[in-house]
């Protein structure tokens, strides 16, 4: 049966006008996105083949193009306009944190940094600048490392603090394995980055650790 001859109320487009997308599933919000079906499939049936065959949302919107390809009912459009989708998302909450924008919402931060780092195959540290209303001067990926590390200079931060005239920082960094807990070497390296940073007055505000749809606030745990 095609989605135009389902009840009103099943079909994925009209949920979402009348109840908002966090009321949809994975499947129905990808269905919306592909439009149509192939021969036989809805378009909410072939969401779910394509759920299933590639593992979940997330992996389907970080396959390569040469892999998402291959599936029935994606190509090279399909795949752009996905790339574009997922592209617009990460700037809009990049706008949420603009600079010179003050930080009111510790969750704000989370789920910028979180879109910022989780997908990266391999460990980056980063930086978010902040001056002494606590409004952002920038966002700064400063060490990149190996799959399950990144060498780490408490005085290349301090200098980059410095130069942007920083009142305070906050640390965040991803774990590729998925999992967001803190390592013993992350607690002490921001141990000394926090020491380093007091030298010059610049307060480190948290240190996030991100994993795969989770992050670890350093500050919430009690740990600064």
């Amino acid at each position: 049966m095609k989605i135009s001859q389902w009840p009103a109320a099943e079909r994925p487009r009209e949920k979402l006008l009348a109840h908002g997308a966090k009321v949809l599933s994975d499947a129905e919000l990808l269905a919306i996105f592909l439009r149509t079906g192939i021969a036989g499939v809805s378009a909410v049936d072939l969401a779910r083949q394509l759920l299933s065959e590639f593992g979940s949302l997330r992996a389907l919107l970080q396959a390569e193009q040469a892999l998402f390809v291959q599936h029935k009912g994606l190509g090279p459009a399909k795949y752009a306009q996905l790339q574009a989708t997922v592209e617009m998302s990460r700037r809009c909450m990049a706008e949420q944190l603009s600079k010179g924008q003050a930080l009111t919402s510790s969750e704000q931060t989370r789920e910028y940094l979180s879109a910022m780092l989780r997908d990266e195959p391999h460990e980056v540290f980063a930086m978010l600048l902040l001056d002494s209303q606590h409004r952002v001067i920038e966002y700064q990926p400063v060490f990149h490392g190996t799959i399950d590390a990144a060498a780490v200079y408490p005085r290349v931060l301090v200098k980059l603090a410095l130069s942007k005239n920083a009142a305070a920082v906050i640390l965040a960094h991803n774990h590729p394995s998925g999992v967001a807990e803190p390592s013993e070497a992350d607690k002490h390296i921001t141990k000394r980055i926090i020491e380093a940073m007091g030298l010059m007055d610049i307060r480190v505000l948290d240190h996030f650790v991100i994993g795969d749809g989770e992050a670890v606030s350093f500050a919430q745990r009690g740990w600064l």
